[in-house]
């Protein structure tokens, strides 16, 4: 479940609708140069370019797409609300992009402008007086064009748990909160404290608490049509290193998903250190082509392209007997395949209020529609990954419109056999489905 930063508004004419604390600013990242020279340079108060304007195809992890109208990349905090400010006023229609790692772009490319969030920095909240961070903890505070898994890798070194098991995940930081990115058992919504955000329909900023966002699965207020930009994620940790000091290594939260627990080798609920679990995570995506690699054509993807569908408990039971499915009334029970007679009993449902949900997977319904790993249609450069059927590929030199009439057909395979119809899990940008 690739994490990008990526929003779209329509042109503005028809748009859709701490206290003092102790501040350590971290030495990590090492700074870097925030422009790559194939990227222009953002102007912001003049709307100059300079340079060749890439592809879509070359800023996307699924490496297709036309050009941009305009780019901006902003590689500061006040650049990039001076960048949006300027742009939302212009009445242009516009994009965000971060790592590109969750957006599908069209063919056409985006007649307007985007800005690429290049913003990097990490500032750490320590306990202290004066603050609302508990002795156990830390909060950070982070750029929303902090690159996700070099923050995982920087947490877990430090001996802070909390985002282990979302190692690997591509994209930047500012889209987590979008689509509360999860894995393993972990979602961000676990650790996510607030964000900074930049109001389109105000052009304020202001502070948002989690609690407000509606975060639920793979989704949020931010998706769902509250339009802006996040510039900073704020993160509540474990700090595990007192710990760690007696139990000579800093131990993960607890293990909550059953294959990660398996490939460890424990029980769910134990603890392992943290370098350990971040570790196997990374193998078990790996082994799923989900951690990019330039030499593997697999990972040339937006990760999951289609979610788990939710449905009724009702229509749960109309799937065969050896559809995995997932309760979902009750968070504490463990992510696991159980018989749904067992969780809630037989009988009719006397009251269906609220309604029973349940999670099922879209892998499974992928395959048994009869579409296997590796299955292109005829004369596409567009593949299911051979690794992981949630994932569609261009296997080189592919099209959005290949993309495009791939999961279409996946689409409808799978209607036509269970009647559901999957959703697409990145944004898609002049492409529908």
């Amino acid at each position: 479940m690739p994490a990008s930063c990526a929003s779209i508004s329509p042109r503005r004419s028809t748009r859709q609708p701490c206290s003092a604390r102790r501040r350590r600013a971290s030495a990590w990242p090492p700074r870097r140069s925030a422009r790559p020279d194939s990227v222009p340079d953002s102007v912001p108060d003049s709307g100059g370019l300079a340079g060749p304007l890439p592809r879509f195809a070359d800023l996307t992890t699924m490496r297709v797409g036309g050009l941009p109208a305009r780019l901006l990349s902003p590689a500061t905090e006040q650049e990039l609300v001076d960048a949006a400010l300027t742009t939302w006023g212009s009445g242009d229609e516009w994009m965000l992009l971060g790592g590109g790692s969750n957006t599908v772009v069209s063919d056409d490319g985006f007649d307007g402008t985007v800005i690429r969030v290049l913003t990097r920095g990490v500032t750490v909240l320590e306990p202290g007086v004066g603050n609302a961070v508990a002795a156990d903890r830390v909060r950070l505070r982070v750029q929303a064009g902090e690159s996700w898994d070099d923050l995982v890798a920087h947490t877990v070194a430090r001996g802070w748990s909390g985002l282990e098991a979302l190692s690997g995940i591509p994209g930047s930081t500012g889209a987590a909160p979008v689509q509360n990115i999860g894995a393993y058992g972990q979602e961000l919504s676990d650790s996510l404290v607030a964000i900074d955000f930049l109001d389109y329909e105000t052009g304020i900023r202001h502070r948002i608490e989690a609690a407000e966002l509606e975060l639920g699965y793979r989704t949020s207020a931010l998706k769902q049509g509250r339009r802006g930009l996040v510039l900073v994620v704020e993160l509540e940790l474990h700090d595990t290193q007192a710990e760690a000091s007696v139990l000579g290594s800093a131990l993960s939260q607890p293990v909550a998903y059953p294959q990660l627990a398996g490939a460890l080798g424990v029980q769910v609920g134990d603890r392992v250190p943290l370098g350990v679990l971040r570790a196997s995570v990374l193998a078990l995506r790996g082994a799923k082509g989900m951690v990019l690699d330039a030499g593997d054509p697999d990972t040339n993807s937006a990760g999951s392209f289609f979610t788990n569908p939710i449905v009724s408990l009702a229509f749960s039971r109309t799937m065969p007997d050896a559809a995995p499915r997932w309760p979902l009334s009750d968070p504490e029970l463990p992510d696991r395949v159980i018989p749904l007679d067992e969780y809630y009993g037989v009988g009719p449902i006397e009251d269906a209020t609220p309604v029973r949900l349940v999670k099922l997977s879209a892998a499974w319904l992928i395959e048994n529609s009869g579409i296997s790993r590796g299955f292109r249609l005829p004369g596409s450069r567009a593949a299911i990954s051979s690794k992981h059927t949630l994932a569609l590929t261009n296997t080189g030199g592919a099209t959005a419109d290949e993309i495009g009439q791939l999961a279409r057909f996946v689409q409808g395979r799978v209607q036509s056999e269970f009647g559901v119809i999957l959703q697409p899990e990145p944004m898609l940008v002049g492409l529908s489905l």
